[in-house]
């Protein structure tokens, strides 16, 4: 049979420019959208719109795809107006009963910052209101008349006292250290000596007289603390009565602009409570307000709850009960209305997830309150869409699970990372929690989401909607067009210079490439972007105004060279005959196999040296992969090495057992293997050892095969042609060198230029092979052979060749008599 080469047109599939009507992409309309990703778009549209609970987003697909950009255009162009409320501000405000347990308000947008400014203003006009009432005239005569009527009973008492002392010839005196009686004696207290002089009996009478007033000044001085007491209760309902009229009056306004908020209004109504409890904090070192008693009561009490509540000492007796924290904040339009809020956490965190309450180091220890509460991602896309890393977020200790319990509780809960883990029973602040209507999208590759579904059950229960971009799109003069204005777009984005028509098509065809098809474009179109701006920046250094198909050329060259080195010293270590690849001659039971080298975002073909060693075997077909046995071999190669026992004992003796013992060999390779893509070279190689029909070695292999002797199409067609030319290059062409791939991957090709050009000038070939008998007879020269009526090969074929030395091992085993399982080894 004769195999004809590929011609240069199978192996370049060139865009037309003619199809296009425009000189440069200066005249194309910007792309609205993404190119061939209407299910991915749609299952966004669906995600984003579906209200109901689980249906948050994965979006998967490859690195590039443009999954962020499609999202955010998407919200951004029609996520469109939420419900009626549900998008909100929300503050933290201080719990007046629990002080540790600080209450969380939900408000229209833009409310919260109105609520801390009317608070603001509220404490500021209290602070000039109070002061002036307390130095009021009318404020000062009535506290002067309770004052003066607390005194005057002590002043009435000691007034009758005295009078009836000078009745009894006895004086009732006031000295430093408070009253006292002395006798009197012509209105003159008499001196001690004068006294002692005095008659027995009336000095006893006189001491009788003083014991009884004494008794008497004693039931007074028992009786003032409740005097005192009872001013002080008229004190204090007096300035209860002032407070709460100041207040009230300042307060409200207030209370009427939120009275139709029932959260707000009672919050409110604490805090008029609360400020009528703690007027005295608007007048600095008042002594009219409280006493000084009350106020060391009130310290210690302030000390002790706050130790009590790790507070900062002095919060509980300050201002700062009244602060509003604001946690989320919206801007509302003319009309009260919001956008909904797009959220990207770029570092997803737990506490950057779900908030924290910071401390302060104050007096040798940590203390929080309700004001240093601070918001998560989850808090600030409440409403709206939190955007995620699925792999920054999983790397994120606690950050996984926490996510998990928020959608599942449907609440979000501020708290300390030891908390969540019991690590710590130390009493803190426990903020309110605040509900959760947020759609949560998450963006990773296709392989991580799998392992989600797969690993963890609650994933499947919690983001029901997969969005998936898909990586190409078919290659027609319609999507050319699509693709000539996302690149027109890209130019405008990033203010890049405009392509002219040969540059577009010269980009068409690299999108084909990175697609590995002819016949399809890839929509990853992160890497072609790259190289679009590289190729702006060789445009600008040349002084051109246009990029042109020779400017994306050099761009393409300037990527490869950069990342080249690796490939050029594996070149060069076969080319100065270090790994030994040979390129021309003959040689029986070895073939060139090919392979690529994928390292970072670089993969290169490198040709390697197969070879077999056949001998006689025992009876059976036991199959033993060494690469496997010794854990250097992988699944899909010990799986290709066993489909070439069965191949040989189906086609050749497929009534005999198969006496081999073979050995196939990698030369010169120390790495593990896997793959079933040399699985034909192998074949080629074992007819050639059984057969001894040597093999051309200007031609290399590729490609898989089956039981039957199908050629089945394998990746990396491209670099592996790529790469057994470059070697041919090097040392020279003949004419005689080329590659045998299977036919499959024709439509696959996508080759360099200097491949293309070489084949049009006959000096390197490329051949699409179907069946084994093609690829043997194309690499030795010899028919392959088919079975005749007889059931014989033709003599002087392959095939005949083949079935003869097998047979030949058997009739040897049989008469040695061997048992057991023969060895098909492979290293």
């Amino acid at each position: 049979m004769v195999i004809r080469a590929l011609s240069p047109s199978d192996l370049y599939t060139s865009c037309d420019t003619d199809q296009f009507t425009f000189a440069t992409t200066a005249e194309l309309e910007d792309l609205p959208g993404l190119v061939g990703q209407e299910r991915a778009l749609e299952a966004i549209r669906f995600g984003t719109r579906m209200r109901r609970s689980g249906f948050n987003l994965f979006v998967l697909g490859p690195q590039g795809a443009g999954k962020h950009e499609a999202v955010r255009r998407y919200l951004a162009e029609q996520g469109g107006t939420p419900p009626a409320g549900q998008i909100a501000d929300w503050v933290y405000v201080n719990n007046f009963d629990t002080p540790h347990q600080p209450i969380s308000l939900k408000m229209k947008p833009g409310g919260g910052r109105a609520l801390k400014r009317t608070l603001s203003q509220l404490l500021s006009e209290l602070k000039i209101a109070v002061p002036a009432i307390i130095e009021s005239d009318e404020y000062q005569a009535r506290r002067k008349a309770i004052d003066e009527n607390g005194q005057s009973k002590q002043e009435e008492a000691l007034e009758a006292l005295r009078k009836k002392a000078e009745g009894m010839d006895v004086a009732l005196l006031r000295t430093p250290n408070g009253f006292t009686l002395a006798p009197v004696a012509k209105k003159k207290v008499l001196k001690p000596e004068e006294f002692n002089a005095l008659p027995e009996a009336k000095r006893l009478k006189i001491e009788q007289q003083v014991d009884e007033l004494q008794t008497e000044l004693a039931e007074i001085f028992e009786q003032v603390p409740g005097w005192e007491k009872k001013r002080l209760q008229q004190v204090v309902k007096l300035n209860t009565d002032v407070a709460k009229s100041t207040v009230s009056v300042a307060m409200q306004s207030i209370k009427n602009t939120y009275k139709a908020e029932k959260e707000v209004s009672a919050w409110l109504a604490q805090v008029e409570e609360d400020l009528v409890k703690h007027i005295h904090l608007f007048v600095e070192a008042e002594p009219h307000i409280v006493s000084q008693e009350e106020q060391t009561q009130q310290a210690l009490q302030a000390l002790a709850n706050a130790n009590a509540q790790n507070l900062p000492v002095g919060e509980q007796g300050s201002l700062l009960r009244y602060e509003v924290n604001v946690l989320v904040e919206n801007t509302a339009d003319e009309e009260g209305n919001a956008p909904p809020p797009v959220v990207y956490e770029d570092h997803p965190s737990f506490a950057n997830l779900v908030g924290r309450v910071e401390h302060i180091a104050q007096m040798g220890a940590l203390t929080t309150d309700f004001t240093l509460i601070k918001p998560g991602a989850m808090h600030r896309a409440n409403g709206g869409y939190l955007l995620l890393d699925a792999e920054r977020l999983l790397r994120e200790p606690l950050a996984w699970d926490a996510l998990k319990r928020i959608l599942r509780a449907e609440t979000i809960k501020v708290e300390n990372p030891g908390d969540y883990l019991n690590l710590v029973s130390t009493v803190s602040l426990e903020p309110a929690p605040i509900p959760l209507d947020v759609k949560i999208i998450i963006f990773g590759e296709r392989e991580l989401y799998y392992l989600l579904c797969r690993h963890d059950p609650e994933f499947s229960k919690l983001f029901k909607v997969a969005a998936d971009f898909d990586d190409v799109i078919e290659r027609e003069p319609e999507n050319d067009q699509l693709f000539a204005r996302l690149i027109a777009s890209l130019c405008r984005q990033d203010n890049l210079l405009h392509l002219d028509r040969s540059a577009v098509a010269r980009a068409i065809e690299r999108a084909a490439r990175n697609a590995d098809d002819s016949e399809k474009l890839s929509i990853v179109f992160g890497p072609l972007a790259d190289v679009i701006r590289e190729a702006d920046f060789v445009a600008r250094e040349a002084g051109d105004t246009l990029i042109g198909a020779r400017h994306i050329e050099a761009a393409l060259d300037a990527q490869v060279h950069r990342h080249d080195r690796i490939r050029e010293r594996a070149h060069e270590s076969i080319t100065r005959d270090i790994i030994l690849i040979d390129t021309e001659g003959t040689a029986v039971g070895q073939v060139n196999g090919l392979s690529v080298l994928q390292i970072g975002d670089t993969a290169f073909g490198k040709p390697s040296r197969i070879t077999a060693r056949v001998r006689m075997g025992t009876p059976g077909a036991r199959l033993i992969d060494i690469e496997r046995e010794v854990d250097l071999g992988g699944p899909l190669h010990s799986k290709g090495v066993m489909i070439l026992g069965g191949y040989l004992a189906g086609q050749f003796l497929p009534h005999r057992q198969l006496s081999l013992s073979a050995s196939l060999v990698f030369e010169q390779s120390y790495g593990g293997v896997d793959g079933d893509s040399a699985s034909s070279a192998e074949l080629y190689t074992l007819l050639s050892a059984l057969s001894g029909v040597p093999i051309h070695q200007g031609l290399a292999v590729t490609g898989s095969v089956n039981q039957f002797g199908d050629i089945q199409p394998i990746g990396g067609a491209n670099e592996k042609i790529e790469g057994f030319f470059e070697i041919c290059q090097q040392r020279g062409l003949t004419g005689d060198q080329g590659v045998l791939i299977p036919a499959a991957n024709v439509k696959h090709l996508m080759l360099r230029q200097d491949v293309v050009d070489a084949v049009e000038r006959g000096m390197f070939s490329v051949y699409p092979i179907e069946r084994v008998e093609e690829g043997i007879e194309l690499l030795t020269g010899m028919r392959a052979g088919k079975r005749g009526v007889d059931g014989r090969f033709p003599p002087h074929t392959i095939f005949q060749r083949v079935e003869e030395r097998l047979h030949q091992f058997g009739d040897a085993s049989a008469k040695t008599g061997h048992s057991g399982s023969s060895t098909f080894g492979y290293r």
